[in-house]
């Protein structure tokens, strides 16, 4: 199906144990499937399926990340597991399934975010990486900020955070290089994700 470019994080301040495997798809063609595996809650299948055009950088997908991963282990999960905590954490409001309707997999979805978190041993990068590339019809680029910035629809996600009064960002600065005005929406975004409850 694809080469794999499946990629493994440590983040700070999470145990090293808990490493989060991540890849980036395009041109997905099998989206509808593996959105019902999730629905029939196929166990095999449990990651973080995040329409990719809703993430902006990889700042912005791995401070969603540290949410969910921290809130599951200070036994404060909203929803069922920390894959599905992922998808809710990109959103800035409360409501679960509005968040799965903005951020996560669509029957439509072509590009893909797919997270991954080892909460037991035998999930490692090869087991990711093999599962993955079995599954997923589509092609695997770098989850780095330059794809990130070429697939991101910004107007979408600047309504989803109710941003709309921040600048959007150049094309030139959407390249992956980041400007000021997609640092600022960035940050703006970052600091939605993080506050998220706290009222």
């Amino acid at each position: 199906m694809s080469s794999s470019f499946v990629e493994t994080i440590e983040l700070a301040h999470l145990p090293p144990s808990m490493p989060v495997h991540v890849a980036l798809y395009r041109d997905v063609k099998n989206a509808a499937s593996l959105r019902q595996q999730l629905i029939s809650g196929n166990a095999d299948f449990e990651y973080a399926f995040i329409d990719a055009s809703m993430v902006l950088s990889r700042a912005h997908a791995l401070s969603a990340v540290f949410r969910a991963v921290n809130d599951s282990i200070n036994g404060r999960l909203k929803s069922r597991n920390v894959h599905s905590e992922i998808v809710f954490s990109f959103s800035p409001a409360n409501n679960i399934a509005e968040s799965f309707r903005k951020f996560g997999i669509a029957d439509s979805t072509k590009d893909l975010l797919v997270i991954k978190v080892s909460m037991t041993p035998d999930v490692t990068h090869d087991s990711v990486a093999t599962h993955l590339s079995q599954h997923v019809d589509g092609s695997t680029v770098p989850f780095d900020d330059e794809n990130l910035s070429n697939i991101a629809d910004v107007t979408k996600i600047k309504k989803a955070y109710k941003l709309g009064a921040l600048k959007t960002p150049s094309s030139t600065q959407a390249n992956g290089t980041q400007g000021d005005g997609m640092r600022q929406l960035e940050l703006s975004i970052m600091g939605a994700i993080a506050l998220r409850g706290a009222t």
